[in-house]
């Protein structure tokens, strides 16, 4: 049997060159108003072989910025930065769709502009604290629990989002269901206080994110629509009475409505998941597995038919020309921790191409 890695498929109507997928990955390189910037679009340009790149996560309004320097894609000024990058990925032949991520209760006030609140499924403060350009180290904001009213109106914004994300040139849009972000405080048992149809039961508690997953399938279409999970994480203070079951829940109800892919990580915080697995069996095909790959292992995964297509996070920052390396079996480059989320090129727009690395 041949290599699969390098071969195309199509996940909904999405098509992929290949089966190495860029996994979104915050790094801080936008303006302060959330402008995708010009070194932005270097960036993703240099990785624009990748079958897939999901760029990392946007807020769709600023109540959901986390981040100092994090895009967002709430303005005219967001989509005409993001159509910047969305081209220089297409001349490479490649395929990009861009992340919408909610914060919810993660981020500060001294981050977001003047009277912007932080907002959760419940007045519940996460543990923990955050960087700030303005004031350094800062605990997390305690937010405030969305209405009924609100939790609807948010779940439209992604909708906006989404439509906004289209007319940026991408090629579809990836709900961020982890880390702690407001997906997942809805999802959270531990996190989660609501009396209403969005708390309770492990149905209540994914309903946000279903509904966010069909009122962006109805802006653009569900087949340019994914999701990440990563059942069993805990990232940002969340926990849940049985996170496995609770991912379950909403992996059947996404495959209902016939998204075009799940993006999955392993269940490294909670080894009694089998991720993959409860993937395959809840959600079923069109799976791009996360966390831990390199060319072999991804290879293996796809041969045994475990997925579709493997994310890489960490090899793609060090390595703009990953895909070259692995279809040629050339030696990969590691990264500098220290400058992942520091403003400028360096550490990200300044590692080599695999022909300068071998010959300095």
């Amino acid at each position: 049997m041949g290599q699969i890695l390098f071969t195309p498929v199509k996940l909904g109507k999405i098509a992929l060159q290949n089966r190495v997928v860029m996994a979104p990955m915050t790094r801080n390189r936008a303006a302060e108003d959330g402008v995708p910037t010009e070194l932005m679009a270097e960036h993703y340009g240099q990785r624009g072989d990748a079958g897939l790149i999901v760029a990392e996560g946007s807020w769709p309004e600023v109540t959901g910025q986390a981040y100092c320097r994090q895009p967002g894609i709430e303005t005219a000024e967001h989509v005409r930065g993001w159509r910047r990058v969305t081209d220089a990925v297409h001349a490479r032949g490649g395929s990009i769709v861009l992340q919408i991520m909610h914060s919810g209760r993660i981020g500060s006030s001294h981050i977001k502009p003047p009277g912007v609140r932080s907002v959760s499924s419940s007045a519940v403060q996460a543990q923990g604290q955050i960087w700030t350009d303005a004031a350094g180290m800062q605990d997390f904001d305690v937010p405030q629990a969305l209405t009924t009213q609100e939790v609807r109106q948010a779940i439209a914004e992604h909708a906006a989002a989404a439509r906004r994300a289209v007319d940026a040139g991408f090629d579809g849009v990836e709900l961020h269901g982890t880390s702690g972000y407001l997906c997942m405080q809805f999802m959270s048992s531990g996190v989660n206080r609501r009396s209403d149809e969005y708390g309770g039961n492990a149905a209540n508690r994914v309903r946000f994110a279903a509904e966010c997953l069909a009122a962006m399938g109805d802006a653009i279409g569900a087949e340019r629509v994914g999701l990440r999970l990563n059942p069993g994480n805990t990232y940002n203070d969340t926990s849940d009475e049985n996170s496995a079951a609770t991912h379950a829940e909403l992996m059947r109800q996404a495959a209902r409505q016939g998204i075009a892919y799940l993006h999955v990580m392993r269940a490294v915080s909670d080894p009694g998941i089998d991720a993959f697995k409860l993937a395959r069996e809840n959600f079923g095909a069109n799976l791009i597995l996360n966390d831990g790959f390199d060319a072999q292992s991804a290879e293996a995964a796809l041969q045994a038919g475990d997925g579709q297509a493997i994310s890489f996070a960490r090899h793609f920052i060090a390595n703009p020309d990953l895909v070259r390396r692995m279809r040629l079996g050339l030696p990969l480059s590691t990264f500098d921790r220290k400058t992942l989320y520091k403003e400028g090129a360096e550490g990200y727009n300044d590692y080599a191409q695999a022909a300068e690395a071998l010959t300095t």
